[in-house]
């Protein structure tokens, strides 16, 4: 074997010993490549979420989308919506979001439905006072009583409370129904100065429930305050005093006017 081959064969080691290193170099870059730095992880339903249920950690699962398109108030791993209540019904491949989850802070899941500010209060109805048993939980409706003047049959009605959410529909908290169902109450949420009102009326009259549509939001102006204008009578004119008339003794005949504080003597003629 000749110096020649000898060279040939070195370089071929040297060439090949070059091209595994470079290989081994690339392929452990992909391996410990960290992710794209223009996406993040998200979490999104697996299966729908009705209203009310609480989250459970095989309804959701982690998706990498790019940031630009993510909500602000989406999370970035499972545990942080596991256990939570769901204030929207979700469906399947959703993004989960903050604004539609509540703390679950034990009690029933329809206690962390309510807004922080706000009371649930339960209505009894029937089939005319449920509106046919076409309200379902999420649906707005206005309160309105019917009671009677005096003792007699006039009667009179008037929308005590509007724009109020339904809570529930008996035990029921779930919108997964669209059929009418004929139930025996309706939890109502509403502020404490209206839970007062309610109750007001119920003890006045009897109470029908008006189904609004979903995009009316408006509610009646209330009427403008009138301040009271204190009125200041003008003090009654007080009567001037009567003359005083004094006659004088003698043979002058005279006669004294008294007028107040003003003494006048006149002369009478005979």
């Amino acid at each position: 074997m000749n110096s020649r081959t000898l060279v040939l064969i070195a370089l071929s080691l040297i060439l090949g010993l070059g091209a595994a290193f470079l290989a081994n170099n690339w392929l452990n870059a992909r391996l410990n490549a960290g992710p794209d730095d223009n996406l993040q992880n998200v979490v999104v339903a697996t299966v729908e979420i009705p209203f009310g249920q609480m989250v459970e950690a095989q309804q959701v699962t982690l998706v990498r989308m790019p940031k630009g398109t993510v909500p602000d108030d989406a999370f970035d791993a499972t545990d942080k919506v596991t256990g939570k209540i769901a204030t929207f019904a979700m469906l399947k491949g959703d993004i989960v979001r903050g604004a539609r989850l509540a703390e679950h802070l034990g009690g029933s899941t329809l206690a962390s439905l309510i807004e922080k500010d706000k009371r649930a209060v339960s209505v009894r109805v029937d089939d005319v006072v449920g509106v046919g048993g076409f309200l379902l939980p999420g649906n707005r409706v206005d309160v309105l009583v019917a009671k009677k003047l005096g003792n007699n049959s006039t009667a009179v009605s008037e929308t005590i409370l509007e724009d109020l959410r339904v809570l529930a529909v008996d035990q029921t908290a779930s919108t997964d129904k669209t059929q009418p169902v004929v139930v025996r109450a309706v939890t109502l949420e509403m502020t404490g100065e209206e839970a007062e009102a309610l109750v007001k009326a119920q003890t006045e009259g009897k109470l029908q429930l008006a189904l609004r549509n979903p995009l009316d939001n408006q509610k009646k102006p209330l009427p403008p305050v009138q301040e009271a204008v204190a009125q200041v009578e003008a003090p009654a004119p007080v009567p001037a005093p009567k003359p005083v008339v004094r006659r004088s003794g003698g043979g002058g005949g005279g006669v004294t006017v008294i007028r107040g504080i003003e003494v006048q003597a006149a002369k009478a003629q005979l």
